[in-house]
């Protein structure tokens, strides 16, 4: 299967790297575009196999996936100059820019009447690069054939959510902009820590394998968040003090009207 991935900068990036370490997808198959020549030079750095091109219309010529995963502005031109040389019936092509919608991306990839490519919208986040993603995708005049290859393409890289693109700003806010917020917490962990006595650095340590160890917990057993909480929460115990002080000043609030700002 080839792909082409056209944009790697960070997304684009993290998307290889994370195929090339988990999927049956080989590097040799891969074919990459950036504007930039460091961009490219650096990916080749890592990974010496893959294609790289700074040619978009020659790197999605005979590509089975076509992966547009430039920044949302630029998406319309970069439709533009690939248009002419995408197969409705050979190739799939998958957006991963957020906010743009299938009727924007058939306005753009309209060419001389020709029937367009099956279309996807997929929204991973940045641990796709180390295989634990969560991916978001839905599907646009895509067969079921088609939807399960770009399924599987993106299991390869972690957790896949299929759903209607209604979902998709709210996907983008629960998973994409929810790495970020789980960093903030370990940072912020990480800080009192510190004030409680470690050094930097040991304390970031003991917060991130905290957060990996409660995941963990919580994938493995299926079980609802409240029923690890309170097998750690003895009556009159120092947890539930400390929850109950998190909670005076809004943690669960907080985190709520995070993900619903990133909504409006």
């Amino acid at each position: 299967m080839k792909i082409a991935v056209v944009g790697t900068g960070n997304m684009g990036g993290a998307i290889v790297r994370g195929l090339v370490a988990g999927c049956f997808v080989r590097p040799q198959e891969i074919v990459c575009t950036a504007k930039s020549d460091e961009t490219l030079r650096r990916l080749q750095q890592q990974i010496p196999e893959v294609g790289i091109t700074k040619d978009n219309r020659m790197a999605v010529r005979g590509a089975d996936v076509v992966i547009l995963a430039v920044k949302p502005w630029l998406i319309e031109r970069i439709a533009d100059e690939i248009k002419s040389e995408l197969d409705a019936r050979s190739q799939m092509l998958v957006s991963v820019a957020a906010g743009v919608t299938f009727e924007q991306l058939e306005k753009w990839l309209r060419y001389e009447g020709r029937e367009l490519p099956a279309l996807f919208r997929a929204i991973p986040n940045t641990a796709v690069e180390v295989l634990c993603g969560v991916t978001f995708v839905a599907a646009c005049h895509a067969t079921a054939e088609q939807s399960d290859v770009v399924r599987r393409l993106f299991e390869c890289l972690g957790y896949v959510v299929e759903v209607e693109e209604s979902q998709m700003a709210a996907g983008t806010a629960l998973a994409s902009c929810g790495i970020a917020f789980a960093i903030r917490y370990i940072r912020a962990a990480a800080e009192g820590g510190v004030e409680l006595g470690f050094y930097p650095e040991q304390a970031q340590k003991i917060v991130e394998y905290t957060v990996k160890g409660a995941a963990e917990l919580l994938l493995r057993s299926g079980n609802h968040p409240e029923k690890e909480i309170d097998k750690v929460t003895t009556p009159g115990g120092i947890t539930i003090k400390g929850l109950n002080e998190m909670e005076h000043a809004g943690f669960t609030s907080s985190v709520i009207r995070g993900l619903k700002a990133c909504v409006k």
